[in-house]
């Protein structure tokens, strides 16, 4: 059969077409999971923590969010539709247009903060090795492979470059700079060290939590190629928490080992330590245009639930192009705290689509979503519940959000906000759908 996935929309997946098993979704998430984003913020995690307590904290936080992770996936896999496509079912089908238009946007924004990443860290790193820079060629080259990789769809991106070339690439990089880090420091005199105090380990564990289920809005959009939903909650869950947690451990060990005080200085000073650590670098480097394949993709698909009729590659090339523009006019650190407050949203969300599923009895026919009523006002409430919650104990944004929210004194319980946003929007979408049951005569279907 052909690895080649047409440019599929908002229907189910054919049983033709799910092809990847547990092995592929495993390559595909762990390679979203080796990002500079992730090792920056593992550099984040000390030395506020001592590094005993930030592998702590890195291994559970990515167990919790890479299983929240995996069942998004899972979910994905049993109904065989997107992510936006799945929230028509707890949200209702126009009620699914609010998050849809909210992913677009994020997509297109994380697309265009990759691309800004990669382009910047491309040009640095061929201006040490070769005298030229040229960042605005890097950024229409890395913008053109990301479209490519979106063109050729999940199946074709696992099967004929993750599988082939990049995993071994990426291994051999990773390996190579893990034994930089430890060789170039005593590994006993780092675990010995002691924190500043400055994060709590449940606030560190949170920090992991909310990076890893970032991507939960897009799971569902590659796992409907799944096998079968086991394939798709173990690959999924495995590969981006072996990845992840490796990318976060060995920023904290580059940040405390290096003597660095900012972890965004991290991968120039790793670039400056020699050919080898630059050449590994830069393998990492472009590792990530996966990322931005993935949100130029899933801002297509999303758009989709949308306009089912929209071509799928049309969307494509619109948003990689404006991915592309953005990432050479926009100094995108001024809208990175925007695109914190849109995630913001999605953490409650899933909260919801979860409980929702689990009243259905596990499984999403397609009357479910395609047959599903205008709004589910009860479960818009507690998404919108869970996500003003989240906003009080940990306002993101710009300024002037932050700014209006901390006047209403949120409490410090040293939680963080992603875990209690989750658990009252969970809470919250049960009540709701045991008390729409308990409310239905008895004459109409469920």
């Amino acid at each position: 059969m052909s690895e080649r996935t047409p440019a599929w929309g908002v229907d189910p997946v054919p049983e033709r077409l799910r092809v990847l098993g547990a092995l592929d979704q495993g390559l595909l998430w762990g390679s979203l999971g080796v990002s500079l984003l992730v090792l920056v913020a593992g550099a984040l995690l000390v030395p506020a923590l001592s590094l005993p307590r930030a592998l702590l904290a890195i291994a559970v936080g990515g167990v919790i969010g890479a299983t929240m992770l995996g069942v998004a996936g899972a979910i994905g896999a049993q109904a065989r539709v997107p992510a936006m496509v799945l929230l028509r079912a707890p949200l209702g089908h126009r009620g699914s247009y609010v998050p849809t238009a909210l992913n677009v946007i994020q997509n297109l924004g994380w697309a265009t903060f990759e691309l800004l990443v990669i382009a910047t860290a491309a040009a640095a790193l061929s201006e040490r090795l070769l005298g030229v820079g040229a960042q605005w060629a890097w950024t229409v080259a890395f913008g053109a492979a990301a479209a490519a990789m979106a063109l050729l769809g999940p199946i074709s991106v696992v099967r004929r470059l993750l599988r082939r070339f990049a995993v071994w690439i990426v291994l051999a990089s990773l390996a190579y700079l893990t034994w930089w880090a430890l060789e170039a420091t005593s590994p006993a005199a780092l675990w010995d060290g002691r924190g500043t105090g400055a994060l709590s380990t449940w606030e560190g564990i949170d920090l992991v939590v909310a990076l890893v289920v970032s991507w939960v809005p897009l799971a569902a959009d590659y796992t409907r190629f799944s096998r079968t939903p086991r394939a798709a909650f173990v690959g999924t869950a495995a590969g981006y928490l072996v990845a992840s947690t490796w990318m976060f451990a060995l920023g904290a060990v580059l940040l405390l080992g290096g003597e660095l005080t900012d972890p965004g200085a991290l991968p120039a000073a790793v670039a400056a330590a020699g050919v080898a650590s630059a050449l590994a670098l830069l393998a990492l480097t472009v590792d990530e245009t996966d990322e931005a394949f993935a949100n130029v993709y899933s801002a297509a698909v999303s758009f989709q639930n949308l306009v089912p009729t929209a071509s799928q590659r049309a969307l494509v090339l619109a948003a990689s192009a404006v991915a592309t523009t953005g990432a050479l006019v926009l100094d995108l650190v001024r809208y990175e705290t925007f695109l914190f407050l849109l995630g913001s949203f999605f953490v409650p969300l899933f909260g919801v689509l979860l409980a929702h599923w689990l009243l259905a009895g596990r499984r999403y026919s397609e009357r479910d979503l395609f047959a599903a009523p205008p709004a589910r006002t009860p479960q818009l409430v507690a998404w919108l519940a869970g996500f003003a919650l989240y906003q009080w104990l940990h306002p993101l944004g710009p300024a002037w959000w932050t700014s209006l929210v901390e006047r209403t004194s949120p409490p410090d319980f040293g939680l963080g906000a992603t875990l209690p946003s989750f658990a009252a929007a969970f809470a919250l979408g049960l009540l709701a759908g045991l008390v729409s049951r308990r409310a239905r005569p008895a004459s109409l279907p469920a």
